[in-house]
């Protein structure tokens, strides 16, 4: 990709297309803020409050609703995030490509979550969980556009760790929260709702935004499908990155999804220690993640490479997830999960700047971004597919669910290894 120092890179590329002048001071700031603000609503609500809510509404079918819920976001975000994109791409609001995209998703997001909190009943929870989705894949598909219209390839991994970094925070951020206030479970929905609005608000109104001035040829049919797809054969590099991202997703998916149950059947933790045991697990694999993520994005951006970073944090990611299958106890599962989180932290430092080192179309980033995005949701909704058949071949042998997590680590880390385009 061209890099223009200094200024907004793609978009100066295309035709028909402006990107005003350099953005104000603090920019970035407020960019990693709006960001934050979208993953504690969609994040620490999807994890920590909607799991609470329906454990009072239903609690002897909490396990199911929950894993409903989580379907029909990964669904929705599958839809949506790609279909937004395009749509942002091609906008010609006088307000700018992206912040119509930005400001109207976090307002219905927000009113979805809202909703969610007002009206707890289990059909009209889902309803509105999947408005609020939607919401928030129209508000973070321009968001992630924005590394590609705004951030410079000099700093580019410095800000995508930023960006990883919120993800791996909003789930902690949103239990510290709900603890804070444990009986108000309307209040876990709409605090979250006014963050995101608010901070997305903030943002919209300070940038200045790339503006397309000419209108482009009316979305036919096979436009609407070519919204899901990029070619690995015309776009190589894409696809090999797309499906590093993905199977490295895979292994992050099953850890922090089995990790309760890994506790609970492999290492025999106690199941009224087993919540407690879970959190400090997760923690701990978070936490060990900001170690490293910050420091090798800085790295990447001095060296301008990302490759060595991607296959290393492959490589430490297995030993952790080998030490922790095999710990005969918790505190060398707690080892072993620390050493997966650092592991991880190194792929997210560059993770989102590799995949916008490679978008195949600068006229498209948006859209090819939410195509990124699916290699990201796509893993949570084959969870089952993938756990169930391994957990039976098994005997619900939670270690070998774990060996094949590190597997999968490993085989994404070494995919990069092909990509021509990027160091």
């Amino acid at each position: 990709m061209t890099e223009v120092p200094a200024g907004p890179c793609t978009a100066l590329a295309l035709r028909h297309i402006t990107t005003g002048s350099p953005q104000r001071g603090g920019f970035v700031a407020l960019y990693l803020a709006a960001w934050t603000g979208a993953q504690i609503a969609l994040l620490a609500t999807a994890i920590v409050s909607i799991p609470l809510l329906v454990s009072h509404i239903d609690p002897a079918h909490k396990a199911v609703i929950v894993a409903v819920a989580a379907t029909i976001a990964a669904a929705v975000a599958i839809i949506a995030n790609p279909l937004f994109g395009r749509l942002s791409d091609r906008s010609v609001s006088r307000f700018g490509s992206r912040k119509p995209f930005i400001v109207g998703g976090a307002i219905v997001g927000g009113l979805g979550l809202t909703a969610v909190g007002m009206f707890p009943t289990i059909p009209l929870l889902l309803l509105f969980w999947a408005i609020a989705q939607l919401g928030f894949a129209s508000t973070t598909a321009a968001l992630s556009a924005l590394l590609s219209d705004q951030i410079s390839l000099a700093i580019r991994a410095r800000v995508s760790s930023g960006l990883g970094a919120a993800q791996s925070l909003a789930p902690v951020i949103g239990s510290v929260f709900v603890s804070l206030v444990p009986g108000l479970s309307l209040v876990w929905f709409i605090a979250p709702a006014i963050i995101a609005i608010v901070l997305n608000l903030v943002l919209a109104a300070s940038m200045r935004d790339v503006m397309r001035t000419e209108r482009t040829p009316r979305m036919n049919l096979r436009m609407f499908f070519g919204t899901y797809w990029v070619s690995p054969r015309k776009h190589p590099d894409f696809a090999w990155a797309w499906f590093c991202r993905l199977l490295v997703k895979a292994s992050i998916g099953i850890v922090s999804t089995y990790i309760l149950y890994f506790i609970t059947n492999a290492i025999g933790i106690p199941a009224a220690h087993a919540a407690s045991s879970t959190t400090i697990a997760l923690l701990t694999y978070s936490f060990a993640g900001l170690l490293t993520i910050f420091l090798l994005a800085w790295v990447s951006d001095r060296l301008g490479r990302r490759k060595v970073i991607v296959v290393t944090s492959g490589l430490v990611t297995v030993v952790g997830m080998l030490i922790a299958s095999f710990a005969p106890d918790f505190p060398l599962v707690l080892v072993g999960i620390g050493i997966a989180g650092i592991g991880q932290g190194a792929f997210l430092s560059v993770d989102l700047a590799l995949m916008v080192d490679v978008l195949p179309n600068p006229a498209d980033v948006a859209k090819d971004l939410g195509v990124v995005q699916m290699a990201t949701n796509l893993p949570l909704l084959a969870m089952p597919a993938i756990a169930l058949p391994i957990l039976a071949l098994s005997g619900n042998n939670y270690r070998a669910l774990f060996l094949v997590a590190a597997i999968f680590a490993l085989a994404g880390s070494l995919l990069v290894i092909r990509i021509k385009g990027v160091r």
